[in-house]
């Protein structure tokens, strides 16, 4: 029995799998000796592959991801097996494996979490593939072909195709290419004389779509600076970071171009993140018009669309991804260059689950594979610009425009002033009014701002003061009158509009503020020979319609274009002579540390969609804080001056960029439960902080939007000079704790969202 014994403890072959649901942590599995077979090379076990295994008493099947392989001295009776490889080929390689670890500890967040995010369903469903049976001839038998007998010549042709055929054959495709029926083929398989193997295979092509080639354009000095830096910096093999802070219309796009053709002139890959759906046609167009092989990745593709694009450039087919924040996880085995536009953009930071900000996921990406990554901008991140004074990243500048195009001239229009809105009501001011009417009448187009969804932004009875809210969240009602519906921005909510108040019954009800319905309304009647369309969320959710309105702008078909932001970055439009910003003030007061940052960028760069033709350009901005500082840079296009004085009082309040910063938010159905879970969690949080030098922890307290999706908020706030004591103390907190049935915590590090 002893000998027995020593023979079960061997050196034998252990797979770690980290499960893709349920559980936490790693578990390690004995790998079978059919899976250790060379002969059988697709069948074979590695990391980045997932697995089907026994987990639990039940032993139930529970897919996994394998994460590592290596030969350990164990007892093999003590370890469970993997029953089964999922994928004939490992969907995440060793490196992309280290950035889910990595952003795993560094968001606080399950590793299994992580995985499933950069994985996409489409891809972990094989979407668009099928299962089928393929035929070949065995080695063994093609060696003998001379001494082989056929029962037909049906048999004789179909094998003869078979074996000289590059690649395996369904027996319908065998079947149509020697042109007899089914019955010859499968007597071969009986006879032994081909074998059939099952594989998943792709379904479909990939729709090819083509594009005018381009010649690429002559830079500039301060362009032609700009590539040699980033040639530089490609030909360094070594991780750099760059800024690329250039004013908007300075041609950051021509130097992205031109800097990818270096890449791919070495056989390598780059990728290209851009922060809005609507802006990705455009830019895909662009490439496509330079290269001949771009795959694109974002969430408005179907699971089909991603799966073959994501197989493309895992084969490494494809010279360049272009796409939103996820395309940052592009499986691309031979990266050269990472490239993020309109870095300062929101949108690149997740909002849910795995709170991750793309930026700081392709800096790891850029460090790991010794790549440089670039940040272009005309309004740069705090967070980025303060690594360039720190000298931690470069920065290029592009501080004029191409042709040398002067910036346009800013105007503000103070909306406390009763001569602006004397003689007429509505949104647009007499002075936006009259330089619409202008611009017009010399053919050119308009764009108008207006950072709100809707017709009328809140409904309010002017004999009680009662609002009309979401019932699910302390939030105002948006009224659309299109649908003629009440909504809940967040959650989606609806109900139709009141014919008199909820509360007092009164039928004075008033539908106030100003949503972009409204203005479109309003444009409409006043300039009712000139047309105009809305782009928006609302407006542009039917698949194709944010590139269906652009290509009708850019013809000059539509006149006035309004919307919110998603109008205002990255649209070129040389016929463009007039904006208007229909309040600037719309985030300016909001409670989050960022709100004047955000303003700043969003004044700022609707401001550059003029002037980028032969007729220049102008910008009005109306507003009730014309002296605010963020109003008053954007005005000048001093991204500069803005920076300073913001980074001053960053500093010392200790915010990011010149502190660090995680927010914990606790929600739950019971608002008494809810602010009892989140004092408990509160006091954790500083018992583990005690030894913890310079830490900050306030709260908790309510939060912004105090009930959402029918849960009331409550939100903690740690700051420190540094990250790494916060998620210490954030990770020793939440080691066994177990929320409450019905409530919910949330971590947060690095917030870009404090509402």
């Amino acid at each position: 029995m002893a000998d027995a014994a020593n023979l079960a403890v061997a050196q034998r072959l252990v797979a770690t799998v980290v499960m893709g649901e349920g559980a936490t942590g790693e578990y390690d599995y004995l790998v079978p000796e059919y899976l250790c077979d060379e002969a059988r090379s697709e069948r074979l076990l590695e990391p980045g592959r997932r697995v089907l295994v026994p987990f639990g008493r039940a032993n139930r099947k529970v897919v996994g991801y394998c994460v590592a392989l290596g030969t350990k001295v164990i007892d093999a009776a003590r370890l469970k097996q993997v029953v089964e490889v999922i994928d004939g080929v490992s969907l995440l390689s060793p490196a992309m494996l280290r950035l889910t670890r990595w952003m795993a500890d560094y968001y606080l967040c399950k590793w299994s979490d992580v995985l499933e995010t950069v994985v996409p369903s489409g891809v972990r469903q094989l979407a668009g593939t099928r299962q089928v049976a393929l035929l070949h001839v065995p080695d063994d038998i093609r060696q003998t072909l001379s001494q082989q007998k056929f029962r037909s010549k049906q048999q004789e042709h179909a094998f003869a195709h078979l074996a000289a055929s590059t690649r395996s054959l369904t027996i319908a495709q065998l079947a149509t290419a020697v042109g007899c029926t089914a019955a010859p083929i499968k007597q071969l398989l009986k006879q032994g004389l081909i074998e059939s193997r099952t594989k998943r295979v792709d379904s479909g092509e990939l729709e090819s779509i083509t594009a005018e080639r381009e010649q690429p354009l002559e830079l500039n000095a301060d362009q032609q600076r700009a590539l040699e830096g980033i040639i530089e910096g490609i030909e360094s093999n070594e991780a750099r970071g760059m800024v690329l802070f250039g004013v908007t219309g300075s041609g950051k796009t021509e130097v992205y171009l031109q800097a990818i053709e270096r890449v791919v002139a070495f056989g390598r890959q780059a990728i290209v993140l851009v922060p809005e759906i609507s802006l990705t046609p455009q830019t895909v167009r662009r490439f496509r018009a330079r290269f001949d092989n771009v795959a694109v990745l974002h969430s408005h593709q179907t699971a089909v669309e991603r799966h073959r694009h994501w197989q493309r450039i895992s084969r490494g087919e494809v010279q360049v991804v272009v796409g939103a924040r996820s395309a940052v996880f592009a499986p691309t085995p031979h990266l050269g260059l990472i490239v993020i536009d309109e870095e300062h953009e929101s949108s690149f930071k997740q909002d849910t689950k795995i709170r991750y900000h793309a930026r700081d996921v392709a800096w790891q990406r850029a460090l790991a594979e010794r790549i440089p990554l670039v940040l272009g901008s005309a309004t740069p991140s705090l967070e980025s610009w303060q690594k360039t004074l720190e000298g931690e990243f470069t920065c290029l500048k592009l501080p004029s425009r191409v042709s040398h195009r002067p910036m346009p001239d800013v105007a503000t229009i103070d909306l406390r002033d009763p001569s602006i809105s004397r003689g007429g009501r509505g949104a647009i001011s007499r002075p936006l009014h009259q330089a619409m009417v202008a611009a017009l009448r010399d053919e050119g187009q308009v764009i108008l701002l207006l950072n709100r969804r809707g017709f009328a932004t809140h409904i309010q009875c002017p004999a009680c003061g009662a609002v009309v809210e979401c019932e699910n969240c302390k939030l105002s009602l948006t009224f659309h009158r299109h649908e003629s519906v009440l909504r809940c921005h967040y959650c989606d909510h609806q109900e139709p509009p009141p014919a008199q108040c909820p509360q007092c019954k009164s039928e004075a009800i008033r539908y106030g503020g100003m949503g972009t319905q409204k203005l479109e309304a309003e444009v409409r009647a006043r300039f009712p020979q000139h047309v105009c369309t809305r782009m928006d969320t609302d407006s542009m959710r039917t698949r194709g319609s944010h590139q269906k309105v652009l290509d009708a702008f850019r013809r000059h078909e539509i006149d006035i274009l309004l919307g919110t932001q998603m109008i205002a970055k990255g649209l070129d439009f040389p016929n463009v002579t007039l904006v208007g910003v229909i309040n600037a003030d719309t985030a300016l007061n909001l409670p989050d540390f960022r709100a004047g940052e955000r303003t700043f960028q969003l004044v700022a760069q609707v401001a550059g969609r003029t002037g980028r033709g032969d007729k220049g350009g102008r910008v009005m901005v109306q507003t009730l804080s014309p002296e605010h500082p963020a109003i008053c840079a954007a005005a000048r296009h001093d991204f500069e001056m803005f920076a300073r004085q913001e980074l001053a009082d960053r500093r010392e309040l200790g915010y990011p960029p010149l502190g660090a910063m995680i927010r914990v938010v606790v929600r739950g159905e019971q608002e008494e439960i809810a602010r009892a879970v989140a004092e408990e969690f509160a006091q954790r949080l500083r018992k583990h902080a005690i030894a913890a030098a310079g830490v900050r922890i306030i709260g908790p307290g309510v939060a912004a939007i105090s009930r959402l999706r029918q849960q009331f908020r409550f939100q903690i706030q740690l700051q420190a000079p540094a990250i790494g004591p916060l998620q210490e103390i954030v990770l020793g907190a939440t080691t066994k704790w177990k929320n409450p049935e019905g409530v919910f915590l949330t971590v947060d590090v690095d917030p870009w969202d404090m509402m």
